[in-house]
């Protein structure tokens, strides 16, 4: 039959991809005017109240005339005003606006009025949204997180600079974050890296996600056979923008120099056995839950291979004795 034949499926194929990217640019454009149009309002507002001196009534003044005028338009509450007049007020500059804060959300740019006041700041998350296609909540999540403190303002450890070739060293340092944080693993007094290292493969999705853009997860206890001898990586991942493998050491204690040496040898291992000719040199991460940054330096200082090492954060555990002590959230809700 027609419809079960090779080229039929295939020109079908085609045509589905077609109507989703015609639809996709649909969106943009439309949300592309609508950031614009909001800028526009906005700005028409800050003109006109430094013209006039007109105070914040202005703005109810507007939402009820609009609504008057265009009883089925949404968009234009008060709130909504309010909102493009500090959109207009936080972006002076237009091209900035045409150009970068158009390619996001409308509720993408509030979000980071509200929670982002720092502009470089605000301006970094703008392009990671662009970058990785986040969601809005995932964009809270991350600003919650305070991934920017983490990953671009913190004094990082590694010896990427040194041991990378440009610009794979800069990516690298920019990958890494310090501390990372696996709220949603609770940690137990008799939990072993073994234990964290399951949970976290049994909620890969949030792992991979606080672990960054472009890592995608191989496998934990990868075993590798060196010299007829058995080794266990805890984590291996590859990283798609670095193009090389990626090794995460596990621990659960504090950050002892022969962790580095360890690593190294697993680095070299992966180096021979895993790694192509277009695989760019495999890194290394060593995972602790404390750092003397001042000895994790001095242990990376003479290793061969690229090595950082961060802390790690865990949701800390209630013992359940308390538990009972402490409103739950219906209770909470019941008073409010």
């Amino acid at each position: 039959m027609l419809k079960e034949s090779m080229q039929f499926k295939t020109l079908l194929g085609e045509i589905k991809s077609q109507i989703s990217s015609s639809q996709q640019k649909a969106l943009l454009a439309v949300n592309r005017e609508l950031v614009i149009l909001y800028w526009s309002i906005g700005n028409n507002i800050l003109e006109a109240q430094a013209r006039e001196g007109w105070g914040t009534k202005i703005i109810d003044q507007l939402a009820k005339e609009i609504k008057f005028d265009f009883p089925q338009l949404k968009g234009f509450s008060t709130r909504n005003l309010k909102y493009m007049r500090q959109f207009a007020e936080a972006y002076p500059e237009f091209e900035f606006v045409q150009v970068t804060l158009a390619q996001i959300p409308w509720y993408h740019n509030i979000t980071l009025l509200d929670k982002v006041k720092n502009v470089d700041e605000r301006t970094w998350y703008v392009l990671k949204v662009i970058e990785n296609g986040w969601s809005r909540n995932t964009l809270v999540h991350q600003i919650e997180g305070g991934l920017y403190t983490r990953q671009v303002t913190v004094e990082k450890t590694s010896n990427f600079m040194q041991k990378l070739p440009v610009p794979q060293n800069r990516l690298a340092v920019e990958t890494l974050k310090d501390p990372y944080i696996f709220d949603f693993i609770t940690m137990r007094a008799e939990m072993n890296e073994r234990d964290i290292e399951a949970e976290l493969v049994k909620k890969v999705t949030k792992l991979l996600l606080e672990m960054g853009s472009g890592f995608a997860f191989i496998g934990n206890q990868y075993h590798l056979n060196v010299g007829g001898d058995d080794y266990y990586l805890d984590l291996l991942f590859y990283n798609l923008k670095l193009r090389c493998y990626v090794v995460v050491e596990m621990k659960t204690g504090k950050f002892k120099p022969e962790y580095a040496g360890k690593v190294n040898f697993y680095l070299s291992a992966v180096d021979d056995l895993l790694k192509t000719e277009q695989d760019q040199p495999t890194i290394g991460i060593i995972l602790c839950k404390e750092k003397n940054k001042v000895v994790a330096e001095y242990a990376l200082k003479d290793i061969s291979k690229p090595i950082g090492v961060s802390e790690y954060k865990l949701c800390e555990y209630m013992p359940e004795e308390l538990k009972g002590t402490l409103p739950s959230i219906e209770e909470l809700e019941d008073r409010l």
